[in-house]
């Protein structure tokens, strides 16, 4: 069922309080003049979401590129937010948590689920760890990678927990193995209005399944260089073509392999970074990532890059002893920055954090 974009469920609340279409311009001023620093952005939006405008003007991430305005129509956000309820069976009365913010997509998106199906919505304000004064007990929220790291303590308080803005390392899938929330990780981007796919990392039938199933109304295919073509006209005009590479199980169900322009050429070797950083991060916890640097003689050379002070003597006789890394896998040299460079949202960004180590 499509929606009007007009529409807000009878259910809906924002902190405790309900509130119609018509009354949504109101608050909207009240959180913009005197609210906090993190409900002025949920005013802003608000006030742009109950304007006349069929279209809301969105800033990418800036994680893969220069960050960029975006206009999405009104009508496909909803859409999208439909889908996401039929996924999970979310109803009219179900309680949620708004702790990103709402600067960008993902947390404009939770303000839309919320009207869209009826939810009882509380935010908080956005930071690293947005659980820990929490009391009460939610069915429904979104984190960045970062946030359920500093939230494992507390995850018993959700019922079902989408992730999503960075890829989920290996051990944090671990951790929330046991846990009785249900944590997805979800893939997406702005231009396909957040998640398009999900992918359950706990509360698995089969623990061997990397795949991600699409949302309803969502199909898959790859171009010619093996890049995922989404086709979902429910949310875009248009078919979206990305630059990630993927295995195509089915039109429904990819597995995601890697970034088309992170491949390493090295001595004509390709390297699949996120393939190399997922063998690498079960032997250490530090947070790193690897890069290609140009190289006279291999063209590009492999390289290890950490965040912060770092025994790279004990790095590298690590990465020399780890057999799941293929001779070609294995960095050529370490470089240690003091912080990597990272947008808004906290994505890394690989370019301009590799700049550094040729200042």
């Amino acid at each position: 069922m499509n929606l009007n974009h007009k529409f807000v469920h009878p259910n809906f609340k924002l902190n405790g309080i309900s509130f119609s279409y018509e009354a949504l311009k109101e608050v909207a001023y009240c959180l913009i003049k005197e609210g906090l620093p993190h409900e002025k952005p949920i005013g802003s939006f608000l006030l742009d979401w109950v304007n006349e405008d069929e279209y809301l003007a969105v800033a990418t991430s800036g994680s893969t590129g220069v960050p960029k305005i975006i206009n999405l129509r009104k009508q496909h956000m909803v859409n999208s937010a439909m889908a996401t309820g039929d996924f999970f069976g979310l109803e009219g009365g179900n309680t949620a948590l708004l702790c990103l913010p709402v600067d960008f997509i993902a947390g404009k998106m939770m303000l839309v689920r919320a009207m869209a199906l009826g939810l009882a919505l509380d935010y908080v304000a956005p930071n690293s760890n947005p659980l820990e004064s929490i009391t009460k007990s939610y069915d429904f929220s979104a984190m960045i990678p970062l946030q359920l790291e500093n939230s494992l303590q507390k995850l018993k308080q959700l019922k079902l927990l989408i992730v999503g803005g960075a890829k989920m390392s290996d051990a944090l899938k671990v951790a929330v193995t046991n846990n009785i929330c249900k944590v997805y990780e979800t893939y997406g981007m702005t231009e396909t209005i957040t998640h398009v796919a999900l992918k359950s990392v706990n509360h698995l039938e089969d623990s061997t399944n990397t795949n991600f199933t699409a949302l309803p109304k969502v199909e898959f295919s790859t171009d010619a260089r093996g890049c995922l073509v989404i086709n979902a006209p429910n949310i875009s005009d248009e078919e979206v073509v990305t630059n990630d590479l993927v295995a195509l199980v089915s039109s429904t169900e990819f597995e995601w392999l890697g970034r088309y322009d992170a491949i390493i050429n090295s001595g004509g070797v390709k390297l699949f970074p996120e393939k190399i950083e997922a063998k690498i991060s079960k032997v250490i916890n530090i947070n790193f990532f690897v890069a290609g640097i140009s190289d006279t003689v291999l063209g590009q050379k492999l390289v290890l890059i950490t965040e912060g002070n770092v025994d790279k003597a004990q790095l590298w006789n690590t990465l020399q002893n780890l057999d799941t890394l293929d001779k070609f896998e294995v960095p050529k040299e370490i470089y240690a920055v003091t912080s990597f460079i990272k947008t808004a949202n906290g994505k890394i960004q690989r370019a301009k954090t590799v700049a550094l180590i040729s200042k």
